[in-house]
Formats: structure tokens, sequence, C-alpha cells
């Protein structure tokens, strides 16, 4: 055996004596959004060079969650620590990830510990600062020094769900940045399920008479979503010349959202890796979701589970179906 074997043969030993990671993603059919999570994964991975990590999707992008548990356990792997690369504690999170990790671990007889979203947290926060303040220089660029940060309106945009609870969170995450960087107004809007959407909030936003107006996504990456809401600014400032109108950079791989997952991570460790159950609508009475308590949790992804992105073949048809499940998505979020 060559050094080199015997040194790999050590390396990997070592990573067996760790839990495994499982980066669970949602999943998307715009190769774009794909690629920039494997981007956020890898990036994560080299935080981890002693520790086997495995991805896996909700659904259309192959490896599912599923056959992500079936490599590890192949690599000798028995018990695994298993993050959502989720914004917010949507149904995503809160339910299907875990239904499937539930079963998964009975099929595979793995331990499988769940960590939680990356939440309203002051990293997350911190990342979303500075993809404004790109977006800012931008239009510092544009108006030059008639440029004022008091003077400007800000428009932070959440994936929008059925789900009030992680709507409200990014309302707080817009107040946070609206006090926190000093703009003149902040507002926050949705790219679907819920309202306002894009298109409204900017319409009634613009009664505010504000000539300086930043949009940013609060997304994790790219997809059919973010180029929907840039679609829509660009109509906005079409339709209102008079406005510097300015579309910032997503979250994508901040340092900072690195830094989240892995105290994410550090959580499960710890043993407290917990949503906010005191306003989950499947544990108590939410005004409007009161009949949401209690219910089984399962898995609704079964019938789009690996079919792949756009690239993979055309669609004649669109998966958005013009409905939402009852757990609060549409197939188009993070598409």
């Amino acid at each position: 055996m060559s050094k080199t074997d015997s040194t790999d043969n050590v390396i990997v030993k070592d990573a067996q004596a760790k839990p495994a990671i499982l980066f669970a993603g949602h999943g998307s059919r715009d190769v774009d959004a794909v690629r920039e999570f494997y981007q956020l994964a890898e990036h994560f991975q080299q935080r981890f060079p002693d520790r086997i990590v495995e991805t896996g999707f909700l659904e259309f992008v192959r490896p599912v969650i599923g056959e992500a548990v079936e490599k590890l356990k192949a690599q000798g792997v028995s018990h695994i620590q298993a993050i959502p690369g989720m914004l917010m504690a949507g149904g995503h999170a809160k339910n299907d990830i875990p239904s499937e990790l539930n079963a998964l671990q009975q099929q595979h007889n793995v331990n499988i510990e769940y960590g939680s979203e990356l939440g309203v947290n002051a990293k997350m926060v911190q990342a979303a600062q500075d993809r404004i303040m790109e977006g800012e220089q931008v239009l510092k660029d544009q108006i030059g020094e008639s440029y004022k940060r008091e003077e400007t309106l800000l428009v932070v945009v959440g994936r929008g769900a059925s789900d009030a609870d992680a709507n409200s969170n990014i309302c707080k995450i817009t107040r946070i940045l609206e006090e926190g960087m000093g703009f003149g107004w902040a507002t926050t809007c949705y790219s679907g399920v819920t309202t306002p959407l894009v298109p409204d909030c900017l319409n009634r936003a613009h009664g505010l008479g504000f000539k300086q107006v930043i949009v940013f996504p609060y997304f994790l990456f790219t997809g059919r979503l973010v180029k929907k809401i840039y679609s829509w600014v660009d109509d906005y400032a079409a339709a209102h010349p008079e406005v510097a109108v300015v579309k910032a950079p997503y979250l994508n791989d901040h340092p900072k959202v690195i830094d989240t997952f892995v105290e994410k991570l550090q959580e499960i460790e710890e043993g407290s890796p917990n949503m906010n159950c005191q306003l989950c609508q499947y544990r108590v009475q939410i005004v409007g979701a009161e009949h949401k308590v209690g219910l089984a949790q399962q898995g609704h992804h079964h019938h789009v589970q690996g079919i792949g992105t756009d690239a993979d073949h055309d669609h004649s048809h669109s998966h958005d179906h013009g409905h939402s499940h009852d757990h609060g998505h549409s197939h188009d979020e993070q598409a």
C-alpha cells in the first residue's frame, strides 16, 4: 500500500467516525438555480473537510433526498445530520423534508438528526445588507451625488407561502433593514401564494413619491421566481422613467449565509435545532389556519421527485398548476 493510499484510508475512516452531513435543497427546474445550490453546498463542504457531505433535493433534481441517504448508507454511514437549505420554516422545512427523513430513517436503519431553517438570523440580515448595498452602489452610479438613502424606498421580496409565520419573518427582516440602514421607507411583498405581489406592491408604493427604489429579492438562489421578480421590476421602471429603480442581487453564497448554515449544524450537535414552534400552524391555532392543527406529517412531492430540470427535457407544459398545496407552496418555489 502506498503512503497516499494509507492517508486516504485514514481520512475515510475519520469521516465515517463523524456524522455525515446531508444538505437538503428544494430543487428547481432552472439549471442556473441548481448550479448555484451546488456552488453553495461546495463552499459549505469546504468548512468540513473531514466530514462526508451529500446533497439531496425535494423535487425536480437528482439525487432526490432518498437517493442521497442511500449514497451515504453505501459509504458506511449510520449517523446523518440533515440541514434544510431553506430560508424560512414553511411547509417544506416543517413538513415535507422531515416526513421523508422519518421514513428514510426507518427504511435504512440510520440515525438522522434534522436541523432548522436559516430563519431570522443576524448573519442573514448582514448578508442582506451587503447585497442591498451592492444594489445601492449601482443606484449611486446612476444618479451621482444626489443619492440619499433617507430618500430611497427599499422593497424586500419574499418567496411567499400560505404559512403566515414564514411570511411575517420576511416583514421582520424588512423592518430590521429599514431601521438599521436608515431608508426613507421600506415595504415587503412576495413572488407568489400570498399578497401583495410585486407589481401591486410597486404600484401602491409609487404613491409615496419616492424617486429612488431598490428592490431586493430575499432569495437564496436565482430561478424562475427571481427572474420573474426582475421582469416585474423592469416593467415598473419602464412605466415610470422618472424613478431610478435598481435590482439588488439575491443572497446566493454570501459568506454570512455559509456561516449561518454552519451555525445550524452546530445547533444540531448541541441538541437545540428548534424551529419556531410557538407559531407553527401544525401545532397551535393560527388565525385563518385553524384546520391545519394536527395534520399528519407527510410529503407532497412524489409526482415531481427527480423529474429533471428544463435542460433535461423540453416541457410542453409547466408544473405551476395554478394552485398551492395545503402546506403552503406552489411548485415554482426556488424554481
